[in-house]
């Protein structure tokens, strides 16, 4: 239903309860039944009266209906009011009020589904944050996706978003990968060397000491030029070279994911700031620390952690958590009293120390932080199976399947909607075979072929010379015609988008929205396959042109919010359900290629053709 519907029959409800002395309080609670032969709206306020009107639900729900239809008697909302189970109010929408929704959605176009509702409120959304110490992997593609299309989302509602790559710039891992792009210098230079222990042996760290040797510049994505000086002993040119290659590279990797950031935040720059000194010195002023065995603790107990923790080593390095604490109170700082951090279930020892932390610097810094500040959305690893063999490693990273690597096999949009195909805390199989199959168990395909659909209806209408009406025009079509039951459950479906984006991006689920729009696929395929579009009734032909235009404009706005194309045209493996509407020679020609393979003798098979015969279009 549309928000201005739901607010009328709200209303109604309201003005029920008063008439038969419900509590003024009582919350009204509309809700699509999950049996669509229970009506397009439950209500179980009924139930909730029980107790303070001291009567049986069901008797509640007699009295509530009846002052719904009384309420109802001159107009045509409902085709039906219906108690259900022990008190469960369902309604029918009147065909009009589905109607409607085709309508709205022909004027809103491209803003359909979008609201204001958190407009002045902003988030900041942490993913991706890899290390710049080689390529990146498939749990930083599915950071990607998630955080990409959580940002969409996020939009869509009326947030601010800022989106955030916190680089580990700083600490051991660089120095590793300044040291073993130098020994490969130096292999390649026949020259003496020992490889380090805990080194990086990927072929990109051969790569990158060819071309540092070779003295090729850098130019990043952020307008900054990189050089080289060629010289294997100045191990901090290496340093410098080695990170903005690998930065480059996997800013080239994002984009071609169709992943961007509005900003870059170097974990280098805590330390040459003095945030970290302070966050630690916060901690200290709050009595919250103490010295054993050379090395500085924190007390992290006292903040619910399982035990205490190592804040500075005896060697004067600081542990992981302590820029992340001091990187944090800097995002609150900025402005942002909500943030999410999207990463790896591995991450999850570092959520209480993190927050405990933040808890007790807070006070030196006069912040009033929230406990739950960040939230965390930590998500499971995935495996690649390809040729029905699962692929264990990349040969450019030598470890590891890469984000590089996944996208050159399925491309762009298989890659983002898979990685959202499933909650972010469930483990799955990404199979490639599948997601570049043209078939129905493809939810790429099975969303793209939809969209591409619909688009050659209007084709063929071109073709066959029949002047299809503006979408300004069929706004104000009639569409009284639209009254079959397929027709009926795609607008209901149609009428649900809102709703779902809404309810999907206030539990951060992307898949929520893939859900939706899976089910307004198969909502349209069913009426595709059972209604003819372009019949000879004008009335009726416009009105259904005009539901294909809503159900695109729909699909259209959900495949952009997830980063997905919607092509007009898209070639199909097995034949299309169009080409059952054929007529004469050509449909049964088709129906007795398939009788012939039914093992029956001649007569059978000559009956089973003739009783086809009947219902193509």
């Amino acid at each position: 239903m549309l928000a201005s519907q739901k607010t009328k029959i709200t209303e109604l409800f309201k003005n029920a309860l008063a008439a038969v002395g419900a509590p003024e309080n009582t919350k009204i609670v509309l809700e699509r039944p999950k049996q669509q032969s229970h009506g397009d709206i439950a209500c179980t306020v009924a139930l909730q009266c029980a107790k303070a009107m001291k009567q049986p639900p069901r008797v509640i729900a007699e009295k509530l209906v009846e002052e719904l239809r009384k309420e109802t008697a001159d107009s045509e909302m409902f085709s039906a009011i219906e108690i259900a189970g022990p008190g469960f109010i369902n309604l029918k929408l009147a065909p009009s009020l589905k109607q409607d929704v085709v309508r709205e959605i022909l004027k809103e176009g491209p803003a359909y589904g979008c609201s204001d509702a958190h407009t002045g409120e902003s988030i900041l959304l942490e993913y991706v944050s890899a290390n710049p110490t080689g390529p990146l992997h498939l749990g930083h593609a599915r950071q990607g996706a998630l955080g990409d299309v959580l940002s969409r989302m996020l939009k869509s509602q009326g947030w601010a978003v800022t989106r955030e790559f916190y680089y580990n710039d700083a600490g051991n891992q660089i120095h590793n990968l300044a040291i073993s792009v130098q020994a490969r210098c130096y292999e390649l230079q026949n020259k003496p060397f020992e490889f380090p222990e805990d080194g990086y042996k990927g072929a990109y760290v051969l790569d990158i000491a060819q071309d540092f040797l070779a003295k090729k510049p850098i130019h990043t994505f952020d307008g900054n030029v990189v050089e080289s000086s060629g010289n294997p002993d100045d191990l901090e040119n290496i340093r410098a070279y080695a990170v903005a290659y690998l930065r480059e590279e996997q800013h080239k990797d994002l984009t071609a994911l169709g992943v961007a950031f509005d900003n870059y935040y170097l974990e280098s720059s805590l330390y040459s700031d003095g945030r970290v000194a302070k966050a630690v010195q916060a901690i200290r002023n709050a009595g919250k620390t103490y010295e054993k065995d050379g090395a500085l603790w924190f007390k992290s107990t006292d903040y619910g952690d399982d035990k205490d923790r190592v804040m500075r080593k005896a060697d004067g390095s600081y542990t992981y958590f302590v820029p992340d604490v001091a990187y944090h109170l800097a995002k609150f700082e900025r402005g942002f009293n909500r943030a999410l951090n999207i990463q790896g279930s591995d991450h999850h020892g570092t959520v209480a120390r993190v927050r405990a932390g933040i808890q007790a610097a807070s006070g030196d810094f006069g912040f009033n932080i929230p406990k739950t500040f960040p939230e965390y959305m930590l998500h499971k690893m995935l495996q690649v199976v390809k040729d029905g063999q699962p692929v264990k490693m990349s040969k450019r990273s030598g470890t590891y399947v890469t984000l590089s690597d996944l996208v050159n096999w399925v491309g762009k949009d298989a890659a983002r909607l898979f990685m959202v195909n499933r909650r972010a805390d469930a483990e799955f199989v990404f199979d490639v075979d599948l997601a570049l199959s043209q078939s129905d168990e493809n939810p790429v395909y099975y969303l793209q072929y939809a969209h591409a659909r619909i688009c050659s209806v209007f084709a063929q209408a071109q073709e066959k010379g029949i002047e299809v009406p503006s979408v300004e025009e069929m706004a104000s079509e009639d569409l009284s015609s639209l009254t079959a039951p397929t027709e009926l459950r795609l607008m209901s479906k149609l009428s649900d988008f809102p709703t779902a984006l809404a309810n999907g991006t206030e539990d951060l689920s992307p898949l929520a929205l893939v859900t939706y729009l899976k089910e307004l696929a198969a909502d349209f395929h069913s009426f595709y396959n059972a209604e003819r579009v372009l019949v000879d009734d004008e009335k009726l032909r416009n009105a259904r042109l005009a539901l294909l235009v809503a159900t695109r404009q729909v699909l259209r706005n959900g495949l952009e919010i997830l980063g997905v194309s919607a092509p007009e045209r898209l070639s199909r493996a097995d034949q299309p359900a169009d080409s059952i509407k054929l007529h004469g020679k050509k449909f049964r020609r088709r129906i007795w290629n398939l009788v012939l393979r039914i093992p029956r003798r001649r007569s059978h098979r000559c009956r089973l053709l003739r009783s086809c015969s009947v219902v193509h279009h």
